[in-house]
């Protein structure tokens, strides 16, 4: 796979909220039109109502993992009819996302402290997304860790479940051993077509993750998932007991670029 390479940007935008020398996307706005991004509390499990979330029917896209909120700017400018719900496992990432969110009035867009499984479990039945994204799942390093990865036939089975016909799951990783893994199972539930080429809506990097991996000349593995498999609950059953869960070794060389982007 070829280099991404990423050019110095601070020349061009001297006054933009830069990452990696890329801005972030969207205009901070005058304070009287910023918006109300976080979801403070999240409904009871079961209960999910994008209508007393956003106080409007609209078609629903899902942002997990969404990490200081880059990817859930770009998906919220792009996407004004839809209904944004981003989420993450750490509360300090998403007071800067909500903080972002906020300044760039994106009423469409919600912030939510919780984890993806977590999310897809007590509401994913529930949700009709139309998309769901998931940006760099922390592929975990030691023998100890690896039940925490995310990406497993038990999660896709929610994501299948969560899904409405023909929405996709859109996925992303600068690790092979982690891609190698999507590309045998994903294709299960969905049909599955990688993306090599940088997302036309954001060239530069739809994450900071991507945008340290490309500087860092790591490549950069895209995929998209189409639900158009018709799978009954008993077969989305069986496939998450016959499917391999990922026990790859990962390379411990991947641990500093983790280590940066915490930085």
């Amino acid at each position: 796979m070829t280099q991404e390479p990423i050019p110095d940007l601070q020349p061009i935008y001297p006054e933009a909220e830069l990452e990696f020398g890329v801005p972030f996307p969207g205009e901070i706005l005058p304070a009287a039109d910023w918006a109300k991004t976080a979801l403070k509390k999240l409904p009871p499990p079961g209960t999910f109502s994008t209508l007393e979330i956003f106080r409007r029917e609209a078609p629903l896209i899902l942002d997990i993992g969404c990490g200081n909120g880059r990817s859930s700017l770009i998906l919220a400018l792009n996407n004004p009819q839809a209904n944004i719900l981003a989420s993450d496992v750490l509360p300090v990432v998403i007071r800067y996302a909500t903080r972002r969110g906020n300044q760039r009035g994106l009423h469409n867009l919600r912030f939510a402290v919780c984890g993806g499984k977590e999310f897809l479990r007590d509401y994913g039945s529930q949700m009709n997304c139309q998309q769901i994204h998931c940006y760099h799942p922390q592929p975990y390093y030691t023998r100890t860790d690896i039940r925490k990865r995310l990406i497993t036939p038990d999660f896709l089975s929610m994501v299948y479940t969560s899904l409405i016909d023909q929405g996709q799951f859109i996925i992303q990783t600068d690790h092979l051993s982690y891609w190698n893994y999507f590309e045998q199972i994903i294709p299960e539930f969905f049909d599955f077509t990688p993306h090599p080429e940088p997302w036309e809506d954001a060239p530069l990097g739809r994450t900071r993750r991507e945008i340290l991996a490309r500087s860092q000349n790591l490549p950069i593995y895209r995929g998209v998932a189409t639900k158009t498999k018709i799978l009954t609950p008993a077969q989305l059953t069986s496939l998450t007991k016959k499917l391999p869960w990922p026990r790859f070794n990962a390379d411990r060389r991947y641990q500093k670029y983790d280590q940066l982007e915490r930085e």
